[in-house]
Order: structure tokens, then C-alpha cells, then sequence
């Protein structure tokens, strides 16, 4: 006598976008070991739905649009995984940022997969991240692996200068006068930042920079 077939892993879905959602669902969907049962359009729908669904694995958006001023993905992850410790949540994101990555594991994500990566990927992720490991695509686990071989260097004092400057809210206009740099110094001292830090915008720049004990913003 067969077996019965073990039961599909349960799945909610946390995306702004409906389009990015249906997506998903069909790809999901098309696994026959995979079924997503839910699928919430913000941070605070996500923990709410999955305290109710008790899914087997949350897919959560890195960052959420909405005008609602909800929490980001991370935040949502925290927040869920205070209440719900053994639930598995995998980010689901367009951003590659070394800083991005911390911050999610840190929060307690099993899981960090690329929207513009390979579904075997994501689907890996998702099985792995249910039977208690890790999911990481491999352009993430190559990045985290490549700091810690070789860490990115220090930043310079002005380069810190340029980030304590925008932490205090400052644009590239006025911290060029503050610094009596050109502008274009101002944006190539920001490229050097970014790339040290492996971050893509002003927030993360700090956040990480902070972090990193770089600079003091008290």
C-alpha cells in the first residue's frame, strides 16, 4: 500500500504589490509540495496573518510602500518572530545590500532570496528554511563570505565627516558647503561609502555606519 503523500508546506506571502503577489502564488503553486494559504499587503497584515494562519514559512517583502507608515519587512520580521520565535521567515527582495542581509538575519529571517533570482532558488529557501536551516541564494552567501574574508576598509575621516553630515539631514548641497568641497566631491565621497559599507542609499549608510561604530550620532 502507497503511502500517503506528505502534506504541501503552507505559505503566506507579504508583498505591496498585487501583481508581485499573484506571481508568486503561481509559482508557488505550481510546486506540489508548496501551497500558499494567505497573502498580506503590508508589514502589520503580515504579523497579523501569521499569528492566525500559523503558516509553515512567511515570504516578507523587504520594503513595504504603502502610505500607512507600517513597519518595513525587517521590522515585521521582529515583531513576528517576538510572538511566534519557531516560525520560519524567508525576505523576499530587489535589494542585494550587504547591510540589508544583516540587518534581516539579525532580525531572525531563516532565509534572504532575490525577486529577480532563479525560482529554484527561492524554492530551495523555502524547504530549507521549513526543515529548521537556512536559505540563501548564493549571490548572498558569496557577498557575506567575501566580507568576512576581506573586510571592506575603514572610512576615511572625511568620508565620516560626509556621513555624520547626512545623518543630521544634510543634502550633498549643503554638506559641500559645510566641508568647502564641490558637489561632485561630495557624490564621489558618497560612491566610496556605499561601496565600503555595501549599501545603496543615505538611511542605510548611516544605519550601517552607526552600526559599525564609525560614527557617533549622540
Amino acid at each position: 500500500m502507497t503511502p500517503p503523500a506528505p502534506a504541501p508546506l503552507r505559505l503566506l506571502i507579504a508583498d505591496d504589490h498585487v501583481v508581485v503577489r499573484a506571481g508568486l502564488r503561481a509559482l508557488l503553486d505550481g510546486e506540489p509540495d508548496l501551497e500558499v494559504v494567505g497573502e498580506a499587503g503590508s508589514g502589520d497584515e503580515a504579523v497579523g496573518l501569521a499569528l492566525v494562519l500559523a503558516p509553515d514559512v512567511v515570504l516578507m517583502d523587504l520594503r513595504f510602500a504603502g502610505p500607512d507608515g507600517g513597519p518595513d519587512g525587517v521590522e515585521a520580521v521582529r515583531r513576528l518572530i517576538a510572538r511566534a520565535p519557531a516560525l520560519p521567515v524567508v525576505m523576499l527582495t530587489s535589494y542585494a545590500g550587504r547591510a540589508d542581509v544583516v540587518r534581516a538575519l539579525e532580525a531572525g529571517a531563516r532565509g534572504y532570496v532575490l525577486k529577480a533570482g532563479p525560482p529554484a532558488d527561492l524554492f530551495r529557501a523555502v524547504r530549507s528554511a521549513a526543515a529548521g536551516g537556512m536559505g540563501l541564494a548564493p549571490e548572498v552567501v558569496s557577498d557575506l563570505v567575501g566580507h568576512v574574508v576581506s573586510p571592506a576598509p575603514e572610512l576615511t575621516h572625511r568620508e565620516r565627516e560626509v556621513v555624520r553630515l547626512m545623518a543630521d539631514g544634510h543634502s550633498n548641497r549643503s554638506i559641500a558647503a559645510s566641508l568647502y568641497l564641490s558637489e561632485a566631491t561630495v557624490k564621489t565621497h558618497l560612491v566610496r561609502v556605499y561601496r565600503k559599507l555595501g549599501v545603496d542609499n543615505r538611511a542605510a549608510a548611516v544605519s550601517e555606519a552607526v552600526r559599525r561604530g564609525l560614527i557617533d550620532l549622540r
